[in-house]
Formats: structure tokens, sequence, C-alpha cells
């Protein structure tokens, strides 16, 4: 019997097994047909008998062969698949099948930059947002937390993990945002989810229904706004101005609104901070219409004057607000670790949800947290980063107004890790040329656009600080400078007079 192997790495049994398939598939051995015996066969090919046997035995498993007594091995007849038939010209092909949820998440072309996933080959000062600062961070500490809990792994941590989450954990977070946030939670009000973005979609999953409405901000994060819409949601997008979202616009209660969904801490992407009164009024309409309000606290931690700002829980008195918090903006995006903190009587609903989803999230980074924020190195590393982002902020914001001065508007406010920069020098129509003028010279710019439902009207980009040193973000700036030349001043026309 002649059998051709493939050059592989694979071991020799898997590749004696393979070839006898392709002959089999290829027709080469016919239905019925008898194989040499074991023994035959490993004399012929030069190999080890029991190396034929495995190969014999794994195409007997999978149907292609059948032994008789162990003394003769028969090709079984297989059905051959058929050719793909080609497609007629000019036949339009139909579509695939999907359900609703997957046609509507296709609706909206709009994604974050392939950039956002990694770094840009050639870009040495990236302005992408959302970048970690890992310059700070303890990584001597934190490889030995999770270095101790592998070690310690016992049949409980190896198994399955309550939805919820760890429990430690949530008795440390419920302590730490009574403590610097003040919330009015405890542990069995927090749910430990894979992200914000996890969170964001567990609330759609358990609070709307197709055809419910949502109010979102706009601008908007797409994370939230695609979500809503792939579970059938209506968005109602409200205009938010200096002072946030505007709840003179907030919807009557014949209106349909099941939830709001805000970052009153930090708008995103505008940076605009909402005040009490506007905060009083919207927990007040939740009330009245029986809506709940989805509070996404992304980044309030980094708050440069002052205190972190008071989260809507915590003026919250009726238990219509939900709050999510997330660790991959203060501490690093792949950790995927998030909370919710749940008025109580939707705890269980969001545990059933969380548990149809994932089951629970991965155990050991959440028990290396817990002691990270119990032995007091989470806030240790806040006061740390919060300074070093304080200093980049302030850096980025005179190397804009050095450069460009009032050519440019910026917002953002005092908190967060990013600003929003308006250009008044480039037309919006230009910016997609501009960002890849920037990029030939080595800075990553990032388009307001996506978080716009209609085109923009100004230039404006997004500038992420906290991954770059204050050197790095005034060679950026100085460099972006050198792309939009300062327009030349008219000169004075001669007096006539």
């Amino acid at each position: 019997m002649l059998l051709t192997f493939k050059n592989s790495a694979a071991p020799l049994n898997r590749r004696v097994y393979q070839a006898l398939k392709s002959g089999i598939r290829e027709g080469r051995f016919a239905p019925g047909s008898r194989l040499p015996s074991t023994r035959a066969l490993a004399a012929d090919l030069g190999v080890s008998r029991n190396t034929v046997t495995l190969a014999y035995e794994q195409l007997a498993a999978e149907g292609y062969v059948a032994s008789k007594d162990r003394s003769s091995t028969t090709v079984l007849g297989i059905e051959q698949p058929q050719p793909l038939v080609q497609p007629v010209a000019g036949h339009v092909p139909q579509a695939v099948q999907v359900s609703a949820y997957a046609r509507r998440l296709m609706q909206d072309k709009v994604a974050p930059p392939a950039a956002a996933f990694g770094r840009r080959p050639g870009v040495r000062y990236d302005f992408r947002y959302g970048s970690a600062a890992l310059d700070e961070f303890p990584n001597e500490i934190w490889r030995r937390l999770l270095s101790v809990h592998a070690r310690q792994a016992s049949r409980d941590t190896l198994g399955y993990a309550f939805p919820a989450g760890h429990l430690p954990l949530r008795v440390a977070l419920a302590d730490y945002l009574q403590r610097a946030r003040g919330l009015h939670c405890d542990a069995d009000q927090i749910i430990i989810v894979n992200g914000a973005q996890q969170a964001i979609d567990l609330a759609a999953r358990v609070l709307l229904d197709p055809g419910d409405a949502v109010v979102v901000e706009e601008p908007h994060y797409p994370g939230a706004t695609k979500t809503f819409a792939a579970m059938g949601a209506r968005l109602l997008r409200l205009a938010t101005d200096a002072q946030g979202l505007d709840t003179a616009q907030l919807p009557p209660a014949g209106a349909g609104a099941r939830l709001a969904y805000v970052t009153p801490c930090h708008q995103f992407p505008s940076g605009t901070i909402l005040p009490l009164e506007r905060r009083l009024a919207l927990l007040d309409w939740a009330a009245r219409t029986g809506a709940w309000v989805l509070e996404d606290d992304y980044v309030s931690e980094f708050r440069y004057e002052g205190k972190p700002l008071e989260p809507l829980q915590a003026l919250d008195r009726l238990g219509r607000v939900i709050h999510v918090g997330t660790f991959s903006k203060t501490l690093f995006p792949s950790l995927r670790l998030g909370y919710l903190v749940l008025p109580r009587s939707l705890v269980q609903h969001f545990i059933a949800a969380k548990w149809v989803t994932d089951r629970f999230s991965m155990l050991l980074p959440q028990m290396a947290l817990a002691d990270f924020i119990r032995s007091g190195q989470f806030e240790k590393y806040l006061r740390r980063a919060g300074a070093r982002n304080a200093a980049r902020r302030q850096a980025l914001v005179e190397a804009l107004t050095q450069h460009f001065g009032d050519r440019v508007d910026i917002a953002g406010g005092k908190t967060g890790v990013h600003l929003l920069v308006w250009f008044n020098d480039v037309p919006p129509a230009d910016m997609d040329a501009f960002i890849g003028r920037a990029a030939q010279a080595g800075v990553g710019l990032y388009s307001i656009a996506p978080y716009f439902a209609e085109p923009l009207t100004r230039c404006g980009l997004l500038f992420g600080y906290a991954s770059l040193s204050v050197s790095e973000i005034r060679t950026g700036i100085r460099k972006l400078a050198e792309l939009v030349p300062a327009p030349r001043r008219r000169a004075a026309k001669p007096s006539t007079g």
C-alpha cells in the first residue's frame, strides 16, 4: 500500500491516520475493500505496529472502517459531500439567515478604530483614549498576589463560582465605595462582571423588551447605544450642553422610556459634569415615570480639583439607580473586571442573567483584586496615578494652548483621562485626511465622529493622555502643530487719507 505523508509536526500515528482517511474520502480505497493487517502495514511503512493500530482505531471510531474480531479491517461506504453549486451569472446570493438581534447589530457600521485594539505601527505619540497608564502600576505587588492565590488553589477555587462574584471582593468593594465614593450599598447588592460593557449588556437584557424606549446622551457612548439598539430598543437621544444632559428634555411618562443611560460625573465623550440640580431632576423623573437610571461611573476616581464627585446612586433614595463601575481605566483594560451596584429589587434578576450569560467571571483575578483593595494598595495607586494624570493633563492643555491658541477649543473638565479638542482651522470634511497625515508624522489621533449620531459641523478629536509621558505629550503636539500652520495675517492696507 502506497501512502503519502505530508510534512507535519503531528505524531506519526496521526499522520498515518490522515493519509488513510484521505485515501478513503478520495475513493482510492473502495467501500468493502480490506486494509492490510496492522503488522503488514507497519512493516511496509517502516513504523511500529502500535502506530498503525492507533491509526486504525481512530478511523474505526470516526466510522471510516470496521474491524472484525481484530483480524480484518474493512473500509465502510461513506457519502461523499456534493460539490458546491456555482452561482449563476447575475444571481443574487440569498442573505445569511440570522436573528433580528444580529441584524440590528449590523445596522450601524460605526465601530472603534482598529488601532483601539493594539499599538499602531509607526505611531510614536499615540493619543488613544482608553490606554492605561502602566508606568505607575505596582506590577510586582500584583504578580505576587496572583502567585499566592494560584499556589493556594483548592477544589473550591478551581471549580464553579457564584455568579455574583467572589464574596471577599464584593465586601472590599462595598467598603471602598461607601467610604470613598459615598454609595449606599452592601456586598449583597454588588455583582462582579467582565467590565462595564457586560454590565450594560446585562442591564439591557434584564430591563428592556423590543420597542421599549431608552434615553441616551448625545453625543453618546456607542458601546451602550449599540447594545440597546441590538435589543430592539428605541433610542431617545437627548442633547447635552455645557452642563451635561439637558434634563428639561426628558420624555413624559407616556413616552414609554424604561431606562436612561447617563455618564453624570464625566459625560462621555464631552467631559461635562452634570450639576446637582439636574441630577435631582433626573432622579425625580425616574421616580415619576417608573424608569431606571443606568449610571456609568467609568472614570470618576480621577478628578484633579477636590474630591471625586458624588455619584447619582448616593443621592437615590427610591432605588431607581443602577451604578456601573470598572477597573479598566483605573487599573488596566485586560483585567476585564467591573461591577454593578444594584437596587435590592433587581439583584436576583441580574444574578440569573449573569449565570445564563457566562456563569461567573474569572476567580483568580477577583481574589487578587480583593487583597489589592483590602491592603490599601488600590487607593495608594489611585493617588499616585491621579497626581501623574493631573500633570499630563496640564501638559496637554499647555501644549495645545502654546501651539494653537484660540484656533482650538478644549473641553473635558478636570476629571477623567481624555480631552475633547475642536480644531477651528480644520474643516470636518478634511478630518480623516488630517488624521492620516498625523499618523504619517508618528502622531495617533482619533475622531469624535463615531460618538455623534449626525455628521459633524466641526473637526473634533479625542486626546487620551494617561499612557503618555509629559515629554511625549509636548513633542506629539509640537509635531501636530507643524501639520496645521497658523493662518497668515493679512497685510494692513495703506492709508489713502
